[in-house]
């Protein structure tokens, strides 16, 4: 079973790649480098390497926190 933290990592990695998609799509003035790199990361969280899906955890973690945060006043 996969951990929390990896289900929101590719969650997030999902909704990155609708992003990148439609970023793609519109904006015909993006440079071939970064087309290449978009499209080359638009694959399944799994078969991604460590450090591609260290970037997603990264924004798994800080949903992590507003999860675990506790109500202040």
């Amino acid at each position: 079973m996969r951990t929390l933290l990896e289900q929101l990592a590719a969650a997030e990695h999902e909704q990155w790649m609708h992003w990148a998609a439609a970023v793609l799509a519109a904006e015909p003035g993006l440079s071939a480098t970064r087309r290449a790199s978009w499209q080359a990361a638009m694959v399944p969280y799994a078969q991604l390497d460590e450090s591609a899906k260290e970037l997603d955890r990264v924004w798994a973690r800080k949903a992590l926190a507003v999860i675990n945060a506790k109500d202040t006043p």
